[in-house]
């Protein structure tokens, strides 16, 4: 076999795989969409529940405050020992 032949049967191959994977992701891609078009026939409306306050809007109590900032002020003053 020379080279030729060689490249020749190569570049069939690359060709062929190539083909293949692009059929493959096609179909692939044309099921998702069959799918989603399916699927939003079935779809139920769904009632979104009255959202509860967020902790940022209730704030932070002073207590847990002032725990963090001491635990935080023993932690400096061991690093300096």
């Amino acid at each position: 076999m020379n080279i030729g032949e060689l490249l020749a049967t190569a570049a069939n191959l690359m060709a062929t795989g190539m083909v293949g994977v692009f059929v493959f992701l096609s179909l692939l891609i044309s099921a998702i969409v069959l799918m989603s078009k399916v699927a939003s026939r079935f779809e139920q409306p769904i009632d979104v529940p009255a959202r509860a306050p967020s902790i940022k809007a209730q704030g932070v109590p002073d207590a847990h405050i002032a725990a963090i900032s001491a635990a935080i002020a023993q932690y400096k003053n061991k690093q300096k020992l």
